[in-house]
């Protein structure tokens, strides 16, 4: 393995600073009103996101500059790790409920997610185990279901909070580094297709679930309860046209569209910087995928490789189902989008992994 380091890919580093300046920007703007209303102080949410912006930008200079391998080494340990967080956030008393959902660690408005350290654990261990036996994959029962079986684990582990949003984005990533690992087509498709009765008998067990794809299939049948978060996103995107309202103009952060700054946080973004500046922001994140592809192609080796592609993969299937619900694409699924929502520790373990990212493009090939 070359132990050349280059500079970094200043492409990667572009988007995630363009990305994360967007983000600060909107989280005032989208939040300032609900603050003042909730806490006092239009900055509250403003500020949170500069310290923890802060954190995971000191986070990220150091990943970028540790040589990416060394976390081979923690995989095991990384991932036992996560599943006893995943076990202790559960256990009444100690977890904390927020949103309807036992997901979170902490004290007071700081807190942290073992959900989001689970998603870059799992992708290092996958990355780990993937290329240190790609042969096996070949093989359903002894190569491909273990590392299912991991994932399927850490997926229940979530529901049992219950964090559908971040499940999904958990199995989507690592279903992205096993595919990219070798799995075998016919293996995988009868896997998703067990795997989609699984979802609907997700959805039947839950009776909100059930009215969230009603709302989803038509909204105005209930507008005023399960459709109401779509209908209301909707309002904000339709109106802000090609130019937008102008930044700080938005009606529908005035109490009307729930989690603006966080869930919501596109429809904002759309309503006061218009088409154009929606499709500026994605433009972002596609730059960020292709040149985070670049760095898996170009990677030294297959655990780099494979590494990049997760965390590409994290970012790519968030990106989707975020953008996907605000449109109306997908049913409601409470999902933060990378780099611009509001957030604690999600900002800043995505910024950790984008600084493993650039580490990994400086031994480009």
């Amino acid at each position: 393995m070359s132990k050349v380091r280059s500079a970094p890919d200043v492409y990667i580093l572009i988007a995630t600073l363009g990305l994360l300046c967007l983000g600060v920007v909107m989280v005032y703007s989208a939040s300032a009103v609900m603050a003042f209303r909730e806490f006092g102080d239009s900055l509250y949410y403003l500020k949170r996101q500069l310290i923890f912006a802060g954190l995971g930008l000191v986070a990220m200079y150091f990943t970028m500059n540790v040589d990416y391998w060394i976390w081979k080494k923690y995989a095991k340990i990384g991932l036992i790790v996560c599943f006893a967080l995943l076990v202790i956030v559960l256990i009444p008393g100690i977890g904390v409920v927020r949103g309807g959902a036992r997901s979170w660690l902490g004290i007071g408005s700081f807190g942290i997610q073992p959900s989001e350290f689970m998603k870059l654990a799992m992708i290092v261990f996958l990355a780990k185990l993937l290329s240190e036996h790609p042969e096996r994959l070949a093989k359903f029962t002894t190569g491909l279901l273990p590392p299912l079986a991991v994932v399927g684990l850490a997926f229940g582990l979530i529901m049992l909070q219950p964090d559908l949003g971040s499940g999904a984005v958990l199995v989507g990533a690592s279903l992205i580094v096993i595919y990219s690992a070798g799995a075998q087509i016919k293996h995988l498709a009868g896997l998703a297709a067990v795997g989609a009765a699984g979802f609907v008998g997700l959805i039947l067990a839950a009776p909100y679930r059930m009215q969230r794809i009603t709302g989803y299939l038509d909204p105005w049948s209930d507008p005023l309860g399960s459709g109401y978060q779509i209908i209301q996103s909707l309002f904000a995107i339709g109106p802000g046209g090609l130019v937008g309202l102008g930044l700080g103009a938005s009606r529908q952060k005035h109490s009307y569209l729930p989690e603006p700054q966080t869930d919501f946080i596109f429809s904002i973004v759309a309503e006061e910087l218009g088409f154009i500046g929606g499709a500026l922001l994605l433009l972002l994140f596609l730059l960020l995928v292709w040149r985070g592809m670049r760095a898996a192609i170009t990677a030294p080796d297959s655990f780099g490789s494979l590494l990049a592609v997760g965390i590409v993969g994290i970012f790519g299937v968030q990106v989707f189902i975020n953008i996907g619900v605000v449109i109306g694409l997908l049913p409601v699924t409470g999902i933060t989008l990378p780099l611009i929502s509001a957030g604690g520790s999600s900002l800043t373990l995505l910024l950790t992994a984008l600084g493993v990212l650039l580490n990994i493009s400086r031994f480009a090939r």
